[in-house]
């Protein structure tokens, strides 16, 4: 007797070709998972290669403040820094920016510091740079400011989104390097065992 598909109910056919797809799926599987080569898996995404590593030694840099002072990461050696890479028209950042304030409170006196990143100038057309200071009066900022640069972006991995942030330690080495809105917990619970 001959088989013929025609003549198969729809319950009956809808099995057959999900026994297909999942032996098909099984064969995938196995034929990329035991071809006995070693490698590196996919990136996750917005990864970037050349992105400073945790553990690697923080990129120095010298930037103007706000008030236009210069202002160089050597300037902190011995003290714990919280970079954050942020600008006035990003959402996350804005609601990011009062941990920051609590933060460099709590700590205040300690060997802690936090230096925001203002990416207002390199970011969209620049014209957000007016609203950095009003920003700061809003927001009681109560550490420094800096105007970022294309430079300073490239150097710290090429910052692809805000905000971004790196914690560096006493020894000026990277201890952790977030990319997205990072709750207080986090940053509180890094600092406590970088100063200990």
């Amino acid at each position: 007797m001959a088989f013929k598909w025609s003549e198969l109910d729809k319950k009956t056919k809808s099995r057959i070709q999900t026994g297909i797809f999942l032996l098909a799926v099984i064969i995938f599987f196995i034929v990329n998972n035991v071809s006995g080569e070693e490698g590196e898996g996919p990136y996750p995404p917005n990864y970037n290669p050349n992105s400073p590593r945790v553990e690697s030694k923080a990129p120095d840099f010298s930037l103007t403040s706000v008030s236009g002072e210069p202002v160089k990461l050597s300037d902190y050696s011995g003290k714990v820094v919280i970079l954050d890479f942020w600008a006035t028209w990003c959402g996350p950042c804005r609601r990011g920016i009062p941990d920051l304030v609590q933060l460099k409170e709590k700590y205040s006196g300690k060997d802690i510091e936090i230096i925001g990143i203002s990416l207002d100038g390199v970011t969209r057309d620049g014209s957000t740079v007016k609203d950095i200071e009003p920003f700061m009066t809003e927001f009681k900022i109560n550490y420094p400011i800096v105007h970022g640069t294309s430079e300073i972006m490239q150097l710290y991995g090429g910052i692809r989104s805000i905000p971004t942030s790196f914690i560096i330690d006493k020894s000026g080495k990277i201890a952790a390097h977030y990319t997205q809105l990072i709750p207080y917990d986090i940053y509180d619970n890094m600092i406590k065992k970088l100063l200990n």
